[in-house]
């Protein structure tokens, strides 16, 4: 039997504790960017190769993450986690260099992604089927409390502390609280879970690439990596010196303004999750209202020079929504693969948005270009274009794969196979269904 007590509640927040202090970590630059460029003697692109370096090592881990919790579970996982993550932020806070800061991003990335996927095994191990959704959609909403901490907190510390005091302190909580992971989580409700033999790298391959195939798996692919990367590259980096530099807002008012990326996805994220437990239905369409949405947000951004406080931080809160949305693409993943196949079909689905936050994030320091503290609105207004061509990217394939989604769950009915989701045809389904068919 599943645990579902008071030993389950303890575990589960032992483990989404893990994942706000990866959180914490991974948008700790957010607010940092300027003080790093000024420390470390480098330019925008210089300092855009952080989050590129940090999320590139996220995404290349994810496929590899799954296999390591199925051979050596979830709390063995989590425990390296901390201790990467820890090993990682101290590093970065007694660095001097670019290169050693460099190695220090590339760690904490590293211990950040062994994290989200061995809290969600945890709950699939000691919680039923029909808690799995809205718990997973706590944990991210929870999980955002450590980007709010890395927001108006964080930079009341470094404006205080300093900058070595400040990242020392929280990388050493981080690898101190590894124990307590240790101790506190179990694998399942029997126990530790036993290391279980090493895949063969051909059957690895072979796994990621029939999930890849599913029309699905593709779906929420690009379902990921549209609609999480918008509010990625404004947390993680690039939105503090936009406020600041573009708009003139003061250190606080922009940790403020950040802050709602955090706070929006609190609260929308658990709403969400219901939202698609009990319409499943609905959950692209509701995608592609956000996606027009975004579409007209990054519009108003880049057309309108000097846009007003108020609109600004509207336009941040509107593409907050995409971070809870993005939990639809672990949905898909689940619905229309096997269960034997589902955790490597996530992980190919969660490779999406980082990807998109990777290169979005290098091609706006790419377009700033020079000194970062002399960026001004203009500048950010031609490299923001980097973000709008990204976003157009992800709509068009997300669209795509809808309708090849959809076409494939038509096929399967007409066979009188099981379909995932039952779904009304529309006019556009029928092309949708000669295209798959001709393929």
């Amino acid at each position: 039997m599943r645990t579902t007590g008071r030993g389950a509640l303890v575990i589960w927040a032992t483990a989404v504790a893990v994942y706000l202090l990866a959180v914490f970590h991974r948008t700790s630059l957010g607010v940092a960017g300027l003080q790093a460029a000024h420390r470390f003697g480098i330019n925008a692109a210089a300092l855009g190769t952080f989050t590129v370096l940090q999320i590139g090592v996220y995404a290349a881990m994810q496929v590899p993450t799954g296999l390591l919790v199925d051979r050596f579970g979830p709390r063995r996982v989590l425990t390296a986690a901390a201790l990467c993550m820890g090993l990682g932020q101290v590093l970065f806070a007694v660095a001097t260099t670019y290169p050693l800061a460099l190695v220090a991003r590339g760690v904490l990335g590293l211990g950040d992604a062994l994290t989200f996927v061995s809290v969600l095994r945890l709950v699939a191990a000691h919680y039923p089927p029909r808690k799995y959704a809205i718990l997973s959609s706590v944990t991210a909403a929870l999980g955002q409390l450590g980007n709010l901490l890395a927001t108006v907190p964080l930079t009341f510390l470094l404006a205080n502390a300093g900058w070595t005091a400040t990242f020392a302190i929280a990388g050493a909580a981080t690898a101190a609280y590894s124990l307590v992971v240790l101790l506190r989580v179990r694998d399942t409700p029997e126990g530790e879970q036993h290391p279980r033999p090493a895949t063969a790298l051909r059957d690895v391959i072979g796994q990621v690439r029939v999930a890849w195939r599913v029309p699905g798996t593709r779906l929420g692919f690009w379902v990921h990596f549209s609609t999480m990367f918008s509010p990625g590259v404004l947390g993680l980096l690039w939105g503090y010196p936009y406020l600041v530099q573009a708009h003139g807002f003061s250190p606080a008012g922009a940790g403020s303004v950040l802050s709602l990326l955090v706070f929006v996805a609190m609260v929308t994220g658990p709403v969400i999750g219901q939202l698609m437990g009990r319409w499943p239905h609905s959950r692209v369409p509701m995608v592609a209202g956000f996606l027009l949405a975004a579409v007209v947000v990054w519009a108003v951004l880049l057309g309108w020079p000097g846009a007003p406080g108020p609109v600004v931080a509207v336009a941040f809160a509107v593409l907050a929504v995409g971070g809870p949305l993005s939990g639809v693409a672990f949905a898909l993943a689940r619905d229309y693969n096997p269960i034997h196949r589902v955790g490597t079909a996530t992980g190919v689905v969660n490779v999406g948005g980082f990807t998109a936050t990777t290169v979005s994030a290098l091609g706006v320091g790419l377009l700033i270009g020079g000194d970062t503290a002399a960026a001004g609105l203009g500048t950010f207004r031609t490299a923001f274009l980097a973000v709008a061509a990204i976003l157009l990217l992800g709509t068009w394939r997300t669209a795509v794969w809808w309708r090849r989604a959809r076409a494939a769950v038509f096929a399967a009915e007409t066979r009188g196979d099981e379909v995932p989701v039952r779904i009304r045809r529309r006019p556009w389904d029928i092309p949708a269904e000669q295209e798959a068919a001709a393929s």
